[in-house]
C-alpha cells in the first residue's frame, strides 16, 4: 500500500509539473528576483521580462549592491535592459525547462566614501548572459543565470514568478 501511495504521489507531482509552460510566450510577463555573484560585493537584484514573440524576450532590471574596500565602503546601483532568445523550441527542451542566451545594455553607478575619489559611473555597458530556469507550476520557479563583458560579470541566482 505505501508503494501504491508512493507511485500515485510521484505521479501527481510529475503531472503538476508538466503542466509549468516555458519559454514566457507572446505576451507573458515575468517578475525575477534575488542575488547575485561577483567581484564587487553581493547584488540583490529584481526585474521583469516581457514576452515578445514565442522565443524572444525583452527586459529591465534594477541591482542594487555594497561593498568594502580598504579604504570603505561603497554602494553600487545598477540599471540595464535585455534582450533573450529562449532555445526550447529549436532544441524540443521539455517544457518545465527554460535555457536562453542573449545580451543587455546596463549602466551603474558607484557611491564612494566623500574622502575617496566621490562617485563615478560606468557609462553604458554592453553584456551577454547565458542562463535557465525550472518551473515548479505555471508561475513559480527559480532561475540561474551566469554574464560577462559588462563593468560587472558575474552571475545571479533566485526565483521567477509568472504574472501572464
Amino acid at each position: 500500500m505505501k508503494k501504491l501511495s508512493f507511485v500515485f504521489a510521484f505521479m501527481l507531482f510529475t503531472v503538476l509539473t508538466i503542466h509549468a509552460q516555458a519559454p514566457l510566450g507572446k505576451g507573458g510577463s515575468q517578475l525575477n528576483a534575488g542575488f547575485g555573484f561577483s567581484g564587487y560585493g553581493v547584488p540583490i537584484y529584481a526585474g521583469v521580462d516581457f514576452g515578445v514573440s514565442k522565443d524572444i524576450t525583452l527586459g529591465i532590471e534594477g541591482s542594487f549592491r555594497s561593498y568594502s574596500e580598504y579604504w570603505g565602503s561603497a554602494t553600487v546601483f545598477g540599471f540595464l535592459g535585455n534582450f533573450n532568445y529562449h532555445f526550447n523550441t529549436i532544441m524540443e527542451i521539455p517544457s518545465a525547462w527554460d535555457f536562453y542566451g542573449g545580451f543587455n545594455l546596463g549602466f551603474y553607478s558607484w557611491s564612494f566614501p566623500n574622502d575617496y575619489h566621490g562617485s563615478g559611473n560606468s557609462g553604458l555597458g554592453l553584456g551577454l548572459q547565458v542562463g535557465g530556469r525550472y518551473f515548479f507550476t505555471n508561475k513559480f520557479g527559480i532561475n540561474l543565470e551566469f554574464g560577462g563583458g559588462n563593468r560587472i560579470s558575474g552571475g545571479k541566482i533566485g526565483i521567477t514568478y509568472r504574472f501572464k
